[in-house]
């Protein structure tokens, strides 16, 4: 198993993000940079595990950039959108951040278990659950709140109706993080999340721009 660091809610190096929610975790198992804890600019990029064909090019064309850009893009390490959002990163020499639901001797799904290898190498993997513990239903949402803590902001790229990506967004929101959405064609399923956060007020994203005026208009606050 991979070294990893124990990073309480106390110490310098805990992200200064996380420690504004309400719920911060009081502990974190780490392996990997944790610097990036205080990294900015972070955006978390998440979604359905089963993703339409148009996904990857929305990615393409939304994620792309900002990890050129050196953002920092924190996700689940689930299949389908998280494991792309983590991909595309480590593809173009970026910055990344996975959250697990389980220790680091449960790699859930096994089918990252060289996913993790790669970002616990070149970015940081983190997880609220001592090693020995495996993945729980329950941990899923719980370990949801880290990924939109750790973030000015939430991006969805796809999600259905009833999807668990929108607990993130309803912790995103509970957090006064940014939520993003990425529409697509209404004959998927897979928009369809998207489209209801749409109309609730998320922030429609077309482009790179959509999210950079978001976060420069913070930081010029």
């Amino acid at each position: 198993m991979d070294r990893f660091n124990i990073i309480t809610i106390v110490d310098e190096s805990y992200s200064p993000m996380l420690n504004t929610i309400n719920d911060a975790p009081l502990v974190l198992y780490a392996v990997g940079d944790t610097s990036l804890l205080s990294y900015n600019p972070a955006l978390s990029v998440i979604g359905t595990r089963s993703p339409s064909v148009e996904a990857s090019r929305k990615m393409e064309l939304i994620v792309n950039p900002l990890v050129k850009e050196n953002w920092l893009i924190v996700s689940g390490m689930a299949k389908g959108i998280d494991s792309l959002a983590h991909k595309i990163a480590l593809g173009h020499k970026g910055k990344t951040i996975a959250v697990l639901g389980g220790g680091f001797q449960h790699i859930y799904p096994k089918q990252n278990i060289s996913l993790y290898h790669q970002i616990a190498k070149n970015g940081l993997v983190l997880s609220e659950y001592p090693p020995d513990i495996p993945p729980a239903r329950y941990h899923f949402p719980e370990r949801n709140r880290i990924i939109s803590g750790l973030s000015f902001g939430t991006l969805v790229i796809e999600a259905t109706e009833r999807s668990g990506t929108l607990i993130t967004v309803e912790q995103a929101l509970e957090q006064g993080r940014e939520v993003f959405a990425v529409p697509g064609s209404p004959i998927y399923p897979q928009t369809k999340g998207c489209h209801l956060m749409i109309q609730d007020g998320a922030k429609l994203v077309q482009e790179p721009m959509d999210i950079l005026e978001e976060w420069n208009g913070m930081v010029n606050e």
